[in-house]
């Protein structure tokens, strides 16, 4: 299987998903899984990116080379990027746009852009763009506000094991425009 785990920077996906590679896997260490953390592998290779962002403190990411380095990938590929490539399912983790703004704060990103990261939260960027690739039956939406990372990898986990229903839309962040 191939599952794509995605959402906006700062609502947890690498916490999460490092859970479920290693002997912490909540469903037991028999049961990890082969995660792809994108952004590392980006950073780690100048040719999967076109250019620096200056203004964003970030790399212009270049979706068909890196498209074709994952080529028939299995497991979990995680990224605010995931939902750009092929996937059989489409984790979107999801936070409150307060929460998530403090969250990029403390880690150290500048105040213009953990705004532009909240604001895309609450307009539901992430979400619309992976169900308009994937369709509502192929998403699955978790709210990490007030959950710890053990708890986001579980239902990340009940998610591959087929015992979550797909969920798309049930979150809304509106109220923080």
């Amino acid at each position: 299987m191939r599952l794509a785990v995605t959402g906006t920077p700062g609502t947890g996906k690498t916490s999460a998903t490092r859970l479920l590679e290693d002997e912490d896997d909540p469903r037991g260490p028999d049961r990890t899984v082969p995660v792809i953390h994108l952004n590392e592998l980006i950073e780690s290779d100048d040719s999967l990116w076109i250019e620096r962002d200056e203004d964003r403190g970030s790399l212009v990411a270049d979706i068909d080379a890196i498209a074709d380095r994952l080529g028939e990938w299995e497991g979990i590929l995680e990224s605010h990027l995931a939902h750009y490539f092929a996937a059989d399912r489409v984790v979107v983790l999801r936070c409150a746009p307060s929460v998530l703004e403090d969250r990029l704060r403390e880690r150290g990103e500048s105040a213009a852009k953990a705004r532009e990261n909240a604001e895309s939260e609450a307009l539901d960027v992430i979400l619309s763009e992976a169900v308009e690739r994937f369709g509502l039956e192929n998403v699955y939406e978790i709210d990490t506000t007030d959950r710890d990372p053990a708890a986001v990898a579980t239902e990340i986990a009940r998610v591959i094991d087929g015992d979550r229903e797909p969920s798309a839309g049930t979150v809304d962040f509106t109220g923080y425009l």
